[in-house]
């Protein structure tokens, strides 16, 4: 197979083969009558329009919106943009496509740290845990949920919202934690525990499809309360662990979001608790930040106030490429 070609590579007049995420796909009408496909494809550096205007019938049974698809096709210009007509196009997977460099991360926005690092980095903290008990809670839990948490963005359209977002997140909340936790001497167990877990639920609530997306539960019930019942159940499985200590891990759960207005069931009534609000405030708020800057398309040192803080920012995205976080 031809070398695959991204679409911040696209170039009027290039012959290409891609990985792509079909994002909208459409059955329309020329004006003589005949069909053609509509779509927009996407990958992680872009999206691009595409056409299709041969053998539509048979192209149009082999993929849907949503799928992952494999291009081959010719890039020209339309009014002035670049657009794709496809020659070739079909379902693109793991198992049929991997040995030709198919990966998923290709197509949707990803973490920028490797995967297996974070993981690696993660775990360690998880066994610094002391506390016999937290520290089965945890591991238990982890070891369960170990192949969504790999993937899992940590929202749908907010802070860390890409692939392997959710462990981004939680890494970065547990290096702050390790450090706070001893600065402000509160029971780094219990706080750190409450980091790992404090998310949890949104292995559930979130669908971690190529699409994010929220799933009946996300809609009905939320991360928070599904969290709660991961830990409950979780802990029902660990031979006597203490009562008492299993509710203060339900209550970082059910108040990491801080106020009621957040969809909070309770306020921080722990120092431990306030402690990991405050971490997840930080951490998501500086994302958002990052990303403000990052996707701006505006012209000039300062992005539109068109993003989460509602104001211009700085734009300083060496710092950031610097940092190697996104």
């Amino acid at each position: 197979m031809k070398a695959i070609t991204q679409i911040n590579e696209f170039k009027e007049g290039a012959d290409i083969r891609g990985f792509f995420l079909c994002a909208e796909k459409h059955l329309r009408n020329t004006r003589s009558g005949d069909l053609y496909l509509d779509l927009v494809l996407r990958d992680r550096t872009g999206q691009i329009t595409a056409k299709l205007w041969k053998e539509v019938s048979e192209y149009n049974d082999k993929f849907s919106a949503g799928d992952a698809v494999v291009v081959a096709g010719q890039v020209d210009v339309y009014l002035d943009k670049l657009q794709l007509n496809i020659k070739k196009i079909n379902v693109a997977t793991v198992q049929s496509y991997g040995r030709y460099g198919y990966d998923p991360a290709l197509i949707v926005p990803s973490a920028k740290s490797d995967v297996k690092q974070m993981w690696k980095e993660l775990t360690s903290y998880i066994k610094k845990i002391n506390n016999k008990y937290l520290k089965m809670l945890v591991t238990s839990i982890y070891k369960e949920y170990k192949n969504k948490l790999l993937t899992h963005p940590a929202s749908v359209i907010m802070h860390h919202n890409y692939r392997s977002g959710l462990l981004e997140h939680t890494l970065s909340m547990a290096k702050l934690g390790i450090s706070l936790a001893k600065h402000y001497r509160v029971d780094t167990d219990l706080l750190m525990t409450g980091i790992f877990l404090h998310d949890i639920g949104k292995v559930k609530e979130i669908t971690s499809e190529l699409e994010a997306s929220y799933s009946d539960e996300g809609n009905l019930i939320g991360h928070i309360v599904l969290g709660r019942d991961i830990a409950i159940k979780a802990a029902n499985k660990i031979k006597d662990f203490p009562p008492d200590l299993l509710q203060k891990v339900e209550h970082l759960i059910l108040s990491h979001q801080g106020q009621y207005e957040w969809q909070s069931p309770k306020k921080p009534k722990l120092r431990e608790a306030l402690l990991l609000h405050l971490i997840d405030n930080m951490d998501a708020k500086m994302n958002l930040m990052e990303k403000a800057i990052v996707e701006d398309v505006e012209e000039g040192k300062w992005t539109s106030r068109r993003n989460y803080f509602r104001i211009p920012i700085l734009k300083d995205k060496q710092a950031i490429e610097d940092d190697g976080s996104k």
